[in-house]
């Protein structure tokens, strides 16, 4: 073990590379902050690691997705594919120095920039422990934060444009705040060894925590539960994302065990030539591409995010051919019913969603189905969670729940209209031959149409058995 440190502390004397990097997204997979970083396999096995002989870094068949784990041969169900000890995963630790104020102002929703501000010192740090893992990382991330302006614009989607905006208005305030905190601080004092930082390689370093980070069980709390601590796992980090995952990552419990602190497992039987795939989490494609850089096609938890809104939900209800809606004005035990789902009151939280594996929001739901009823008695019937169920057919009758598929119908045909494309347009750009980053926010707001899309097939479908069967109970 000594040896080996010895050996990886020499290949990390060499390197000292300016922090500054001009991140863009690309149609291929960047190349390595080095051009020949050293072997990562060989480092984790050196310092105490175990890797799986079959266990290796290959080119990914999609070119967009780079490098990640592959098996070289067939490997059993609940191998062993990885172990990582304390030591090597990569976790930042708030003491009385400079680097944990700065950590301090991050806001907790912005959580990878403290764990960045971490990976920056190491980065800047000659003969870093870390360097022979920090070298392998990409040199660029395609993350929408280094889109181009038009980009940002072509994803045409607001609540994404909000985000990737405040995420690039902090970078640009934290880049002030982190000049300030640093400046006439001596060369030895300095975090970075005396290195500029700037947005360009705080966004580098968010965008690698957020794409690669996990979040590991820390100290155990006076109520028995385990505090998360993100933490950067040398090569476990390079297992790529699938809903269908062969790979999972399982925390040493054992007590006994104190060497070893994360492993990979095989969850099934996994092929020659089979990339290793872990399940990042039941995400939406918005936070996929915010944190991760990629979307995936038919993402069965995406959706779309509207704002409840009494006025437009009128104009929904009546493009529908409901007659008076009164979504804006609601009765005093309607009003009650939408205090209850937190949408109307004091502190109201007022997004909701379409799509998805609810397909439509219970919030959304239960608030229509209310409203669109008119005998308050058959509403007090049923408790909210059946008004919030999709599963629960017409609660209030066939007309009311017709009514209510059909707003949201309508709902979708608006959302639809805010898109400035169509999705033929979309494709036929797709052909022509576009960047990386154009590619990449084309196929985000194509998958946003085409949930909406499903969303009203889905919804047309339920509207045409429901009028069936309210046809054939009249008649």
């Amino acid at each position: 073990m000594v040896a080996s440190k010895i050996v990886m502390t020499s290949l990390s004397l060499t390197h000292r590379r300016a922090l500054t990097c001009a991140a863009t997204a690309s149609a291929t997979y960047p190349a390595r902050l080095v051009p020949h970083p050293p072997d990562l396999i060989k480092w984790v096995r050196m310092e105490g690691g175990f890797v799986h002989q079959a266990v290796k870094i290959a080119q990914q068949h999609d070119e967009t997705i780079g490098l990640g784990l592959v098996a070289s041969e067939d490997i059993p169900k609940g191998s062993d594919l990885i172990a990582l000890p304390h030591h090597i995963p990569l976790s930042f630790e708030f003491d009385h120095s400079v680097l944990s104020n700065l950590a301090r102002k991050v806001p907790e929703e912005l959580w990878a920039m403290k764990l960045g501000l971490k990976l920056l010192q190491e980065r800047a740090k000659v003969g870093s422990f870390w360097w022979p893992y920090i070298s392998n990382l990409p040199e660029t991330y395609s993350i929408p934060i280094f889109f181009p302006g038009e980009d940002i614009r072509n994803l045409q989607y607001a609540p994404l444009l909000h985000q990737v905006n405040k995420r690039c208005r902090f970078l640009l305030d934290f880049d002030h705040e982190v000049r300030h905190a640093l400046e006439n601080m001596k060369p030895d004092d300095h975090p970075f060894g005396g290195q500029n930082v700037d947005a360009s390689s705080l966004g580098w370093a968010m965008s690698a925590v957020s794409s690669r980070a996990f979040r590991l069980h820390g100290k155990k709390l006076l109520d028995g539960t385990h505090n998360n601590v993100p933490m950067m796992l040398p090569l476990i980090d390079m297992c790529n994302h699938s809903f269908n995952p062969n790979s999972q990552i399982v925390q040493e419990q054992d007590a006994g065990n104190l060497k070893i602190l994360v492993k990979v497992v095989a969850e099934t039987a996994i092929k020659q030539n089979d990339p290793l795939v872990l399940n990042y989490g039941c995400l939406n494609n918005d936070l996929f591409l915010l944190d991760y850089g990629f979307v995936i096609p038919s993402n069965p938890y995406d959706c779309i995010e509207l704002k409840y809104d009494g006025a437009l939900l009128d104009a929904a209800s009546m493009a529908a051919g409901i007659s008076s809606p009164n979504f804006s004005a609601p009765a005093p035990w309607q009003k009650e019913i939408l205090s209850q789902l937190n949408l109307e009151g004091e502190a109201p939280i007022l997004k909701v969603s379409l799509g998805g594996p609810e397909l439509v929001e219970g919030h959304l739901l239960a608030a229509l189905r209310a409203l669109l009823a008119s005998d308050m008695e058959t509403v007090h019937k049923h408790d909210l969670n059946t008004l919030k169920s999709l599963s629960a057919e017409a609660p209030l009758g066939i007309a009311n729940e017709v009514a209510a598929f059909r707003t949201i119908i309508a709902l979708c045909v608006i959302a639809l209209g805010h898109f400035p494309t169509k999705i033929m347009d979309d494709e036929s750009l797709l052909k022509q031959g576009v960047s990386g980053s154009t590619e990449l926010a084309i196929q985000f707001r194509m998958q946003k149409k085409s949930l909406i899309i499903d969303v009203m097939r889905n919804l047309t479908s339920r509207v045409k058995s429901l009028s069936s069967k309210g046809a054939t109970a009249q008649g």
